[in-house]
């Protein structure tokens, strides 16, 4: 799982260890790598094991070296998630380029270099691919470069889906809406717990092999769009 430290990717990672599962995560940052995994451990955590590795979600070299790993350390490798992503402030008039360039590698090379890392392990045990979108996927906002990013995952998703048909790989698209985490600038108007993003995954990851719940969106009750 890619930008599995903080906000939505921590709580994957921790209802997944809750559930029973074993759990490989990245971060960019060592020492908030190191301090997660340590708090993902002990009474209360779960069955699972969490391991990880240091590794830029943008970054081809790095990102296939922790597939490697995790699959060394899990022994296979049954589910992926593209999770990494980030929003840029600012519009298309004020915004900075640089910040720009790092987010489209993040939110949208970032799943296509992960999927390409892990189909041959995904196909070898009829697993998942996971892409987190969003909302925004679905939505224009005035000169927001960041949901242009998330309209290219929900693309994606469906593209790598038709790909995969037939060879026992499910693709799904997961969509949440605001979720309640430290990233807000300004309260939204309606916000689910990040928990509640990690237990529909895992709902949909545990259906049997002849359904394939492709996409979920999920939304707080009474968010506007």
């Amino acid at each position: 799982m890619t930008g599995g430290t903080s906000g939505i990717g921590a709580a994957l990672v921790r209802e997944s260890l809750r559930a029973g599962h074993d759990v490989f995560a990245t971060g960019r940052d060592a020492g908030r790598l190191t301090a997660f995994l340590e708090s993902c451990s002990g009474p209360g955590t779960g069955g699972g094991r969490a391991y990880g590795a240091i590794a830029d979600a943008a970054n081809w070299d790095q990102t296939r070296d922790a597939v490697a790993a995790a699959v060394e350390a899990m022994g296979g490798l049954d589910v992926a998630v593209a999770n990494a992503g980030f929003s840029a402030s600012g519009d298309l008039a004020d915004g900075d380029p640089e910040v720009w360039r790092d987010m489209v590698l993040t939110n949208v090379y970032g799943p296509a270099i992960l999927a390409k890392a892990a189909l041959p392990h995904l196909t070898a045990n009829r697993g998942h691919m996971v892409l987190m979108g969003s909302t925004a996927g679905r939505k224009v906002y005035p000169g927001n470069l960041y949901t242009a990013t998330k309209w290219a995952v929900t693309g994606y998703a469906e593209s790598l889906r038709q790909q995969l048909v037939g060879s026992g790989v499910r693709v799904l698209h997961i969509a949440p809406g605001h979720v309640d985490t430290p990233l807000w600038k300004e309260a939204p108007d309606a916000a689910i717990a990040p928990e509640s993003v990690a237990e529909a995954m895992l709902w949909a990851l545990a259906q049997p092999p002849g359904v394939d719940v492709s996409e979920v969106t999920i939304r707080a009750t009474g968010q506007e769009f």
